[in-house]
């Protein structure tokens, strides 16, 4: 992963003295490990506390810099932690996510909303400098014009995941207003990634495809070859992630529900785009039940608010993305020997 080359796009200029002991919650999940990393190199190491449920794997996250077993349900042991470092914001990453969602919707509105409840009542009370609290497309429904999804449609989600994202972003906002607490969010599209396997995502097709190309040069793909979502490359992920907290908070109009954009492409055109690399590589559409949660999201993104209030530009596309997705993971799968 180009993480350096991706970070560099941030100036150094735009590096704030408010950010210097920092928490990462759900950090060995498939944003939250390299988002610790990225963070670790940019803030030093001892200055970004680790933190998840799990403690197994991820090595070069649980030893190389602080970690703590974190269970975000658990409010008391928050404010441990907090305190233990004198931390003063938090990226809150801890969640679970569309697929696993739907198989567990009572633990995943607890999950989701509980620990973020308590993530913004600690940061009130300990009068912490910045939260951030992602969101997602899953926000979006059957009701949202999907091509583009304007950055304040209706949003009417069918899926539990997609409802605690909605109930995410009014919750900040809340926080925002009433306590002046200043938060911050991006509603982020299927994430691609070569470093972590994917979490339970309805996207997750986008990135198994790239294991089963290089591992049996045949894939079965759970969605349609005509399905279209918006996507983003990891680094532009942890690039946006990174720019959206280091923005001037004057620039900003909106704060928690950011559109963000990378790149839309079908199933059957990222297929298409890996035999260009795999000539002998094929696809099967197989469509499952995670086909009616992609169905219910847009197919782009209209993300102008972010691009014009603190100067999102994404780094990659479908090209660029494939080939150096291919590079990075056959070079990691050839040293775990996968």
């Amino acid at each position: 992963m180009a993480y350096n080359a991706a970070l560099a796009e941030v100036e150094e200029d735009q590096l704030t003295n408010t950010m210097s002991r920092i928490l990462v919650t759900g950090a060995l999940g498939q944003i939250g490990s390299e988002l610790t990393l990225a963070l670790r190199a940019r803030y030093g190491a001892q200055n970004v506390v680790a933190a998840d449920i799990r403690s197994e794997g991820k090595e070069d996250l649980v030893n190389v810099g602080p970690f703590e077993r974190l269970d975000v349900t658990d409010m008391d042991r928050i404010k441990s932690v907090i305190d233990q470092y004198h931390v003063d914001s938090i990226f809150h990453m801890a969640a679970i996510l569309s697929a696993v969602g739907e198989e567990k919707p009572q633990l995943t509105w607890k999950v989701n909303m509980e620990g973020l409840l308590n993530i913004l009542e600690i940061a009130r009370e300990r009068h912490l400098l910045r939260v951030f609290s992602p969101s997602s497309i899953a926000v979006f429904g059957p009701e949202t014009p999907p091509d583009p999804a304007p950055q304040a449609p209706p949003l009417h989600p069918t899926t539990m995941y997609g409802v605690t994202k909605v109930s995410g972003e009014l919750l900040g906002e809340y926080y925002i207003h009433r306590f002046g607490l200043d938060v911050r969010g991006v509603r982020y599209p299927g994430i691609i990634s070569s470093a972590t396997r994917p979490g339970g995502g309805t996207t997750d097709y986008a990135v198994e495809i790239f294991y089963a190309a290089l591992k049996n040069k045949h894939y079965e793909c759970f969605v349609r070859e005509d399905t279209v979502l918006p996507m983003m490359y990891m680094p532009d992920c942890i690039k946006a992630t990174i720019e959206l907290m280091e923005a001037d908070h004057d620039s900003l109009v909106h704060h928690c529900d950011f559109n963000l954009a990378g790149m839309s492409f079908s199933a059957g055109e990222l297929a298409a785009e890996i035999t260009k690399h795999i000539p002998d590589f094929t696809c099967e559409f197989k469509p499952d039940k995670r086909q009616e949660i992609a169905d219910s999201w847009p197919r782009t993104i209209d993300d102008s608010a972010a691009r014009n209030e603190w100067g999102w530009e994404p780094s990659y596309d479908l090209p660029a993305m494939t080939a150096d997705m291919l590079s990075s993971l056959s070079e990691r799968m050839t040293r775990a020997k996968l």
